[in-house]
């Protein structure tokens, strides 16, 4: 597993991360040129950015890919891991709570596994989980908002004014990467923010993920570790992330 630290990035490699963002697209020769080093340097600078997971190397340049896979392509990931999260996770909730889900393929396996009829009230960034719990009848508020189509989320202003305006017992967030300094975070700065905005909005903030996120840093950090009541997710994260999470006072709860 990648240290914390791992994905520390200099001067250049971030201003390629930003060309990366706003072209989606770029070429070794180019980026050589541009800040006059050798393409072996350029190559290094993509082959660390690859490691954050938002970068894709390609036959002379790289791709920018965030982590923002569709959701027919992230579903399939570790999906037994994130059934039993779910599965875990939807049983803490109780009757009568008012419980924010923002979007992701383990927060739809929480909706997913909530019981038919439950006497909760669900407020939702994620069509596709409104959907899930309207064929549930569970009471749901869709946030209005700019919809990301690659997650099925709804963000920006819209949202952000629709989630400001209320009150949640609990939040469940998923996330792209968890870190000793970077704390819970995402590829995408408008889910980003909505995730903010919930933690924020919630008197208990839950986090769903599977292992495979423990040690990422992604681009923006929502939330420090100790804004977590929980993590719900399949295995115990290694040192020293585990050993952060004890000094938040963040509980990891392993699905069964």
């Amino acid at each position: 597993m990648l240290e914390p630290d791992a994905f520390e990035l200099n001067a250049r490699q971030r201003l390629i991360l930003e060309r990366l963002m706003l072209e989606k697209e770029v070429k070794i020769s180019e980026l050589s040129e541009r800040f006059r080093v050798t393409e072996m340097t350029i190559r290094r600078d993509l082959e660390k950015l690859e490691e954050t997971g938002t970068v894709k190397r390609t036959f002379g340049g790289a791709i920018h890919i965030g982590q923002d896979l569709a959701l027919q392509d992230r579903s399939v990931l570790n999906m037994e891991a994130k059934l039993r999260i779910g599965r875990s996770a939807a049983a803490s909730i109780r009757p009568g709570e008012s419980i924010f889900i923002d979007g992701g393929t383990t927060t739809l396996q929480v909706a997913k596994c909530l019981p038919h009829g439950m006497k909760i009230t669900v407020v939702t960034n994620a069509l596709n989980i409104a959907a899930e719990l309207l064929n549930k009848q569970i009471p749901t508020v869709v946030t209005g908002g700019m919809l990301v189509e690659a997650t099925n989320s709804l963000v920006g202003p819209l949202a952000a004014q629709c989630i400001n305006d209320m009150a949640f017992d609990r939040a469940f967030l998923g996330t792209t990467g968890i870190s000793a300094g970077h704390g819970f975070s995402n590829s995408n700065l408008y889910e980003a923010e909505v995730k903010r905005l919930a933690a924020s909005r919630s008197a208990e903030m839950n986090v769903v993920a599977d292992s495979t996120k423990f040690g990422v840093r992604s681009l923006a950090s929502f939330a420090p570790l100790a804004a977590a009541s929980r993590i719900w997710t399949d295995s115990m994260p290694e040192e020293p992330l585990a050993g952060a999470c004890e000094e938040a006072g963040v509980r990891i709860e392993l699905a069964e």
